[in-house]
């Protein structure tokens, strides 16, 4: 790759642009590496700032989709056998079961073992009592009970670790906060992306001999840029919320067609219940709403009562880009999860892909036939090798893991190491390791950036005091100079209690109360 700078106008040139830092963008970045394609990664925020960043981290073993979507079930059955084997670092193999209660349709549940079957999915039969063994919480009204090998992954830690290897084999890199404004096209190509860089506005001008679009839910915004009209989703928004603790071993998934609060999801010391579906036509500006939060806690209490008295320290909402096919009326239930990957030869770009829709559990599928459609262009016969050469491990991206932190600061034992997040147990010598270890376009790591490659932040008092901390303790070494630092600490905390708000009740409201009082009163933030 090389720079220039004609006309004031920074330009960049690379053998392929990947528009977008999700789990799928990413992917393509490491398989493109693994064939010695280097390529510039591009987001319009940050790395899984979309979708990917947005999820509840389910593993699918594909039972969700046997009885409805079977080729979606097997796609997610392979490709969990295979990210257990190659991603293992990213992954929670706790396991999962299906169970239906008192007032569920059995037929469904009588027919689910078949679907299964049809699918290659394993599925075991538990009675009532063992399921209660394996988890305590269930509720006593379940009438079957299915055991499936689900599991769950962390974005985070995949994104960034895809990245970095990436990083390690070829000269790719990627700049977060860059932005597609427009294509230069000619001659049936894209010879440029011209983009802005939204943190210092200046422009950037990308040269590519290939260009994937892989920006999600806006991935048909990117395809209209270039003149493309052929890609159509339809906007799913689903919100989940987290408890403060572990509510179960592994995942619980109701036992009957998909509907609102039917997954609860083990988060490392957290748990994640969900979600809803509400077609929406803007991805840009979605939040949860009460209603959404109570219908998700009133269906989740039916599976598992103890969720009633659970203290729920966030809220949040994600879009899913599904494919828009005749036939589902705009339901986002009845969509398809499958993905699909253009080419736009009809389109008269010979240069420019899209890949879109699909699931976390689909991601490195979608890369594999990004990767091969992009190899063959270029003339290269490398094969892709994802699904057998191991995902490793960077110096500064397991601090995502719950717990490592802690591990790391005990086995230490630096008493000058100070914690600056109690909750996640996250040290100064975390943070320097993240900040280090930062490529140039984020040595000015925002608070949100580092709390997206670490635990900062996530833990019960979701920012309260770590926040202030982590902010101080990058003023003392020199990161941050100006107010910018507290620009970075307030769009962190507003970003936290976005979600924060709909799920306040109870004793939940004195917790919040006081860290309020800390960011309003103390720091002099604005909330609203």
């Amino acid at each position: 790759m090389k720079t220039n700078s004609p006309a004031g106008t920074k330009t960049l040139t690379t053998k392929v642009l990947i528009i977008g830092g999700g789990v799928t963008g990413t992917g393509v970045m490491r398989d493109l590496a693994l064939r010695n394609i280097s390529s510039i990664l591009i987001d319009q925020h940050d790395l899984n700032s979309g979708a990917s960043g947005s999820n509840h981290g389910l593993l699918h073993s594909g039972g969700r989709y046997a009885a409805k979507d079977r080729d979606t079930a097997i796609e997610c059955r392979v490709e969990g056998e295979i990210l257990k084997r190659v991603a293992s670092n990213c992954i929670d193999p706790c396991g999962g079961m299906f169970v239906a209660v008192d007032g569920d349709d059995l037929d469904f549940a009588s027919q689910f073992p078949d679907h299964c079957q049809a699918a290659g999915i394993s599925c075991t039969p538990l009675s009532p009592s063992q399921a209660m063994e394996r988890e305590p919480s269930l509720t006593k009204k379940i009438v079957a009970a299915y055991e499936v090998a689900d599991a769950t992954i962390d974005p985070f830690r995949l994104t960034l670790e895809s990245v970095n290897h990436a990083m390690e084999l070829t000269d790719s890199f990627y700049m977060p906060h860059t932005r597609v404004e427009a294509f230069e096209i000619g001659d049936g190509e894209i010879r440029a992306a011209l983009c802005r860089d939204g943190r210092s506005g200046e422009q950037i001008r990308i040269e590519a001999e290939e260009v994937v679009n892989a920006a999600g839910a806006w991935a048909m915004r990117v395809a209209r840029l270039a003149g493309c009209n052929n890609v159509n989703l339809l906007y799913s928004k689903g919100t989940l919320i987290i408890s403060n603790s572990r509510m179960s071993s592994g995942v619980i998934n109701r036992l009957r067609p998909p509907g609102d609060g039917d997954i609860l999801v083990p988060g490392g010391t957290v748990s994640l219940l969900g979600t809803t579906s509400a077609t929406i036509e803007n991805p840009d500006r979605i939040t949860p709403t009460v209603d959404e939060v109570d219908r998700i806690l009133a269906e989740g209490t039916d599976m598992v009562p103890s969720l009633a008295d659970a203290r729920f320290i966030r809220a949040f909402a994600g879009v899913r880009p599904l494919l828009m096919a005749s036939g589902h009326g705009g339901d986002g239930r009845e969509a398809s999860r499958g993905f699909a990957l253009f080419d736009h030869k009809e389109q008269n770009l010979r240069n420019f892909a899209t890949v879109t829709g699909g699931k976390l559990t689909t991601f490195r599928l979608m890369a594999e036939r990004v990767g091969d459609l992009i190899a063959k262009r270029l003339g290269s016969s490398a094969p892709c090798k994802t699904a057998v050469v191991p995902l490793p491990s960077g110096p500064a991206i397991c601090w995502t893991e719950p717990g490592f932190s802690a591990r790391d600061w005990y086995a230490r034992q630096d008493p000058t190491d100070r914690i600056l997040c109690e909750c996640e147990m996250v040290s100064e010598s975390s943070i320097d390791s993240i900040i280090n270890e930062a490529p140039g376009s984020e040595a000015d790591m925002s608070v949100k950036a580092i709390s997206l490659r670490s635990r900062v932040g996530k833990g019960s008092c979701q920012g309260a005091f770590c926040s202030i901390r982590v902010t101080s303790y990058l003023y003392d070494k020199g990161i941050y100079s100006s107010e910018a630092g507290l620009a970075h600490l307030r769009d962190f905390v507003k970003e936290r209690f976005k979600g924060v708000r709909p799920v306040l009740w109870g004793a939940h409201v004195a917790q919040m109360e006081l860290a309020e009082a800390l960011h309003c009163d103390l720091m002099g933030l604005d909330l609203k």
